[in-house]
């Protein structure tokens, strides 16, 4: 099956009616991951709903094209579970997605990140702290990611664009959308400098019950998620509930009792989210959990053959750490990568051009990395040399 006919077959499965992600996971396991078998064998299950039947037996041609022509396009990506490049942080939330609609760079999903959500109609000083926050978390090393709603959303994306950090936003729509219209703009800027995200097909309007199906691919991507400004109605609750679901850490900043956009924070502290006043703290609290990450991206990736680990730390969930010097030849790839860094800075692009290597077992490399302090990120999505 040709590149063409594999994304054909999987935007017939992925909108064929009733089947949802669950559905399509669990027959894409039994077929092993081949979605030419999947399809053969949904056509023959008479047990199947008629309109999914209808939909296999003559699939509307022009929409399936459309969305094959869509995927074509530069900087555009179906990013499906059976790839290796799949975001592993989402393997473990309930209801994992099928695959995700990209725009911008697939890679960053790989990254570790921090949620910024809150308020939509935030307060002047709601807006001050998101900016704030998302600033020092970026610096930090943290991908920022949220929702690209008005409000706290859209001024933590904004604020890590300006540093030239990478931000992500997880939408509600198609990945061709832009919902709130007046976010064009935004939604440009984030898809040449980070990545829109999305469950939905292209066409996909936006609808009240997207939003929570957003709401836990934000969650699930990120390692923690901070929540500022909040009414007690505030759907950021809800990413918070889930985050909290998903055992992920969630912050919340504490507000005047006076200030109803206040509430919804503070009912989270009662709850267990952790009260925080500064950046350390959130980064404290979530360096373990970035570690382990990179740990099992290079462990995924080592079993693909993109890179190899160590064993021992990723089951006792410590820090896998790579030798750069002269060594076993099983660390060749992270030999090559120090020698190809130089002492200059360079962008993911141009370390895949030099190396040879996938985009995706880079970046994984580059976490380990730069959590043991040899590498660093600077703005522009670039990296250097520490030594």
């Amino acid at each position: 099956m040709n590149d063409m006919d594999e994304s054909r077959a999987w935007m017939i499965a992925l909108r064929t009616p009733g089947l949802g992600p669950g559905g399509l996971r669990e027959r894409l396991a039994a077929a092993g991951g081949d979605i030419g078998v999947v399809l053969a064998n949904l056509r023959q299950q008479s047990s199947f709903g008629e309109p999914a039947r209808a939909w296999l037996q003559r699939p509307d041609e022009a929409r399936i094209a459309a969305d094959v022509a869509w995927l074509s396009q530069p900087l555009h990506k179906l990013l499906r579970c059976t790839d290796a490049d799949f975001p592993p942080q989402l393997e473990n939330i309930p209801q994992p997605p099928a695959a995700l609609f990209v725009v911008g760079d697939a890679s960053l999903l790989l990254y570790p990140q921090v949620a910024i959500v809150g308020a939509r109609r935030a307060s002047t000083g709601g807006l001050a702290h998101a900016r704030a926050f998302a600033l020092a978390l970026a610096q930090a090393g943290l991908a920022i990611t949220s929702g690209m709603a008005d409000g706290i959303d859209g001024a933590a994306h904004l604020a890590a664009l300006d540093r030239g950090a990478p931000t992500l936003a997880v939408i509600g729509t198609g990945p061709d959308r832009v919902y709130p219209r007046k976010h064009h703009a935004l939604a440009k800027r984030i898809a040449d400098h980070g990545a829109l995200v999305s469950e939905f097909p292209p066409g996909t309007a936006a609808r009240a019950d997207h939003f929570p199906r957003r709401n836990r691919l934000i969650a699930g991507l990120s390692l923690g998620t901070l929540v500022i400004e909040a009414g007690l109605q505030s759907g950021s609750l809800i990413t918070a509930r889930l985050a909290a679901d998903q055992g992920r850490e969630v912050f919340a900043l504490p507000g005047s009792i006076h200030n109803p956009l206040a509430h919804g924070c503070h009912r989270l502290i009662r709850d267990g989210a952790r009260l925080v006043e500064t950046v350390a703290e959130i980064i404290e609290t979530l360096a373990p959990a970035a570690r382990m990450l990179g740990a099992d991206l290079a462990e995924r990736l080592a079993q693909s053959g993109g890179g190899s680990v160590d064993q021992a730390a990723v089951e006792t969930g410590k820090e896998a750490r790579f030798e750069i010097a002269a060594g076993a030849g099983k660390n060749a790839e992270y030999r090559r990568l120090w020698s190809e860094l130089g002492h200059e800075p360079a962008t993911l692009d141009e370390l895949v051009h030099r190396t040879g290597q996938p985009a995706a077992a880079l970046s994984s490399m580059l976490l380990m990395l730069e959590l043991e302090a040899k590498v660093e990120t600077l703005p522009g999505n670039r990296y250097q040399r520490l030594g």
